[in-house]
């Protein structure tokens, strides 16, 4: 086995549990939002909320295990100084800290509305399968058809954003307590 494959020898079990605990804080926050707001069932907006955030949080630290290597050593110091000690050295830290914090979100963002759109779609019980009456619609009812696609997919978008405002939030207001 190569060395560059073995597991460390040092876990940062702190914030491996603090992730797991905000995936537990996310999943019922958003679930709840997709319920009423996308008046999805009780099963269907939990199923939707745990493999949305399931998928992005797998997504998020692949990112982070590809991105790790490339960045400067002074940022890899204040990483690890920050997820074994919880402080920062340098105070030019909290800037980029910020900045990465609105890049998560926004991506995150991003990351769960093309996999709720995604589950959306492949979940469709028979989505292609339409008879023969209702491929000859009339012009008015195609473009009834054409407003409501848009006004889901507005829907969705104003829902998934929401959902991540709120359990960031949530999640925002721990680190803070954690902090203190």
């Amino acid at each position: 086995m190569p060395e560059s494959w073995m597991l460390p020898r040092i876990f940062p079990i702190g914030g491996i549990l603090f992730d797991f605990l905000f995936v537990l804080i996310a999943i019922p926050i958003e679930a709840y939002v997709l319920h009423k707001r996308l008046k999805f069932d009780k099963k269907t907006s939990i199923f939707y909320g745990i493999s949305i955030n399931l998928f992005s949080s797998v997504i998020g630290w692949s990112i982070f295990f590809v991105s790790e290597p490339m960045l400067p050593i002074q940022v890899k110091s204040e990483l690890i100084n920050y997820m074994f000690f919880n402080n920062f050295k340098s105070p030019g830290t909290q800037t980029l800290l910020i900045l990465t914090a609105f890049i998560i979100f926004f991506g995150t963002f991003i990351v769960k509305y093309i996999l709720l759109r995604g589950l959306l779609l492949s979940l469709l019980k028979e989505p292609f399968a339409k008879k023969e009456e209702e491929i000859q619609l009339f012009n008015r009812q195609k473009w009834r058809g054409f407003s409501r696609i848009k006004l889901q997919s507005t829907n969705v978008v104003t829902t998934v954003l929401i959902a991540n405002s709120l359990s960031y939030s949530v999640i925002t207001i721990i680190l803070l307590l954690r902090s203190k």
